[in-house]
């Protein structure tokens, strides 16, 4: 753990220094890459330096505990001692919690796939409440939300809808929220006041970083087309929109959202990449059957994870068996009750399937 910090360390100084670089200051999109990078490090590198300004002062006091022999001097100074002692504890306990947050991939930035499911139109008004519920959530928590791609309906509803979150604990404070999310509510196309039930699709994937995830560019097929419905006003004359096709496995994504080709690609390659590892950890959740009693539920996409009933004003997450009456509050995003609990309860199952080994 040691090695890691003091390598991280360095990686710190040197970055400090390069960004200072008026070089590299002129050039965007590298400062901003690096600049990310030493805002990941900030945390641990602080905590490190804590520590080991710790087990210097603690050095020192054990020096002074074999040369000094007045006693009232040597009480406080074994006073002294045992609060660095404490203090020390804490912080490793901390770094080692740092530390494993980052090898489970808690702090990298994500993408939310939301689809309809049953219930027609009303399923793809409900997909708009969950994007503008996450949207929400994350405005409070100070996340940096982009459009990646939207496909809308003429009644203010959406086909799918694929956006990214950036920001710290993103991934950790929202990746429970994959799986059918349930509605049971009049639509407000129903003219007799009957209860629907609809279902939305949630999926949230990581976003790999380069290195992570290599793509051969024989293994795509392009294909450019002109945008067209609501997010195709702007009378496209040229064909902007994109479609990636990865032969391999099938996957299709597309983006029609921006006026540029360029940017439409870039969008939609981003994407891919996303689903692409989801689909590849996917795909090892399924064959490591012991790692999914840490899961909260399977982890399975079809799961039904959670009811929202609007004549009642409950949220149910059937996961955990919790449900609050704030159905309203939770729509404008007031998610972190639940996904505390959430992660409360992941970390129980954790701690269980440790001690079962």
């Amino acid at each position: 753990m040691f090695e890691r910090l003091r390598k991280s360390e360095e990686r710190y100084q040197e970055l400090e220094q390069t960004l200072a670089d008026h070089q590299v200051i002129s050039d965007k999109e590298k400062y901003n890459r690096l600049a990310k990078e030493l805002s990941h490090l900030k945390d641990e590198v602080f905590l490190f330096r804590e520590y080991k300004k710790i087990c210097t002062e603690l050095e020192n006091i054990h020096q002074v505990l074999k040369e000094k022999h007045d006693n009232e001097f040597m009480e406080l100074a074994r006073k002294e001692k045992q609060d660095l002692e404490e203090k020390k504890t804490a912080l490793e306990e901390r770094l080692k919690e740092l530390l494993a947050r980052e090898e489970e991939g808690l702090d990298k930035d994500i993408m939310i796939e939301i689809r309809p499911g049953t219930g027609g139109m009303e399923a793809a008004l409900f997909v708009a409440d969950l994007y503008r519920m996450y949207t929400k959530y994350a405005a409070t928590k100070n996340w940096e939300t982009e459009a990646m791609s939207m496909n809308a309906t003429e009644l203010g509803g959406f086909k799918e809808t694929v956006f990214s979150v950036k920001g710290k604990d993103a991934y950790k404070r929202l990746r429970f929220e994959s799986g059918v999310h349930r509605v049971q509510r009049v639509p407000a196309t129903e003219t007799q006041g009957r209860i629907h039930t609809s279902t939305a699709t949630v999926a949230v994937l990581v976003e790999p970083e380069d290195m992570e995830l290599v793509i051969d560019a024989k293994d795509l097929r392009i294909d450019t087309y002109r945008s067209s419905g609501p997010g195709g006003q702007h009378m496209q004359k040229t064909d902007s929109a994109v479609r990636i096709t990865h032969i391999p496995t099938g996957i299709v994504v597309s983006c029609q959202d921006e006026r540029s080709q360029t940017k439409n690609k870039n969008k939609a390659m981003r994407i891919l990449r996303a689903k692409l590892l989801d689909k590849k950890e996917q795909e090892d959740l399924k064959k490591r059957s012991a790692e999914r009693k840490s899961q909260i539920g399977t982890g399975d996409r079809s799961e039904k994870i959670r009811t929202y009933n609007f004549p009642d004003r409950r949220v149910t997450d059937h996961r955990i068996n919790l449900t609050l009456y704030k159905l309203e509050a939770i729509m404008e995003g007031d998610l972190d009750e639940l996904s505390s609990e959430l992660i409360k309860a992941a970390e129980e199952k954790a701690r269980e399937n440790k001690a079962e080994k």
